[in-house]
């Protein structure tokens, strides 16, 4: 195993030759911190499966029509973190490229966008976005 939090991510991960692995970084793959490891350094599994349950409960009583997550997985930063446009067109990415969050894609019914769901213990970013992350909009960003 790779990881330390026994998710596999490390085997499905393309850039894993970059980094090495969690195990072998010591749960900060690319430099930056790993959210599912991070809550196994803190409690184990048991630690990580709360943290992603808190995530799912807290993403699904937001009440954002179409926006139900039934799973997290872990997500590289640099791979989930769109430049959301702000006012005065300029583009804003929220998240760091060198972290690995909890979170997951959802397809919005009758639409051809889709939410996408990003957290780790500090916030949780919905956002809604086209194919490719095409003109991604932010949905909900806050401080958990």
């Amino acid at each position: 195993m790779v990881s330390l939090c026994g998710l596999e991510c490390c085997e499905a991960c393309s850039r894993r030759q970059a980094c090495g692995g969690c195990q072998k970084t010591g749960g900060r793959p690319f430099g930056g911190t790993c959210f599912a490891a991070e809550c196994v350094r803190r409690g184990g599994l048991e630690e990580l499966q709360r943290a992603k349950a808190a995530v799912i409960s807290e993403s699904n009583a937001l009440g954002i029509a179409g926006l139900e997550v039934g799973e997290l997985c872990p997500l590289n930063g640099f791979f989930v973190n769109l430049a959301y446009p702000v006012g005065d067109g300029q583009r804003v990415k929220l998240l760091r490229d060198d972290r690995v969050y909890l979170g997951t894609q959802i397809e919005i019914p009758g639409s051809d966008r889709c939410y996408g769901v990003v957290a780790d213990d500090a916030h949780l970013l919905v956002g809604e976005y086209g194919c490719h992350g095409e003109d991604p909009e932010i949905v909900l960003y806050k401080r958990r």
